[in-house]
């Protein structure tokens, strides 16, 4: 008797997602993982309880584990496994670094502030070549990081990382310069249009541009056989 697993819709979006990232379709995963490429789109898109070969043959066709695809990593902090075979830490340009990070997500706001060293997780957007993001007004980003003084900002530090924890790859970059608080109505209007759009919900209507001055980075891959 085949043993099923009660799976949530979750299961499909990892299981979509991690192909999509990998650059395949749906008949190449179907076709690697021994499955009917149907069932694939059907798991992909519904709430499914496939079965545990199922589910194995999947994460061994995705490069992952069926412990990730189940979501069962999900509050992990990424990791934590043993490093690859034959690591090797490269650096990157400022022009690779940028487009690493172009598309927008996620990344980390490292500032000090009167109680000491801060970091804080933001949502953010590349505008006209600068870090754009947006946080409300009275909160530790507006409070913390004004100088009192016209024309003179901070310097702050902003990172921004991947982690393939599958792979034992990633990257991470660090970009470094002034954060500047849009006040004046052509800058907001200028970025009125730009989407970034916090998690954290609420009023947050004070944007933050962070101009690069320094964007370095790192990557890890593995060093050829």
């Amino acid at each position: 008797m085949t043993e099923h697993i009660s799976a949530p819709g979750d299961l499909g979006r990892r299981v979509a997602h991690r192909r999509r990232s990998l650059g395949m379709t749906r008949e190449q995963l179907a076709e690697r993982a021994r499955i009917d490429p149907g069932y694939l789109g059907y798991l992909e898109e519904n709430a499914a309880a496939p079965g545990v070969s199922t589910v194995n043959q999947l994460a061994a066709a995705l490069g992952t584990s069926s412990d990730e695809l189940l979501g069962g990593t999900v509050d992990v902090p990424p990791g934590r496994g043993p490093a690859g075979t034959r690591p090797r830490l490269e650096k990157l340009d400022a022009e690779e670094c940028m487009r690493l990070i172009s598309p927008g997500g996620v990344g980390r706001v490292a500032f000090v502030n009167p109680t000491g060293p801060v970091v804080m997780p933001v949502n953010y957007v590349i505008h006209d070549g600068a870090v754009l993001l947006r946080t409300a007004f009275g909160g530790p980003l507006d409070d913390d990081l004004r100088t009192g003084v016209e024309g003179v900002e901070f310097k702050i530090a902003f990172e921004v990382d991947r982690i393939d924890d599958p792979g034992r790859e990633g990257w991470s970059v660090l970009v470094r310069g002034p954060a500047h608080h849009i006040s004046a109505e052509e800058e907001q209007a200028a970025v009125a249009g730009a989407d970034v759009e916090p998690w954290a919900g609420g009023e947050r209507r004070l944007y933050i541009r962070i101009a690069p001055t320094e964007v370095t980075g790192r990557r890890i891959r593995h060093a050829p056989a």
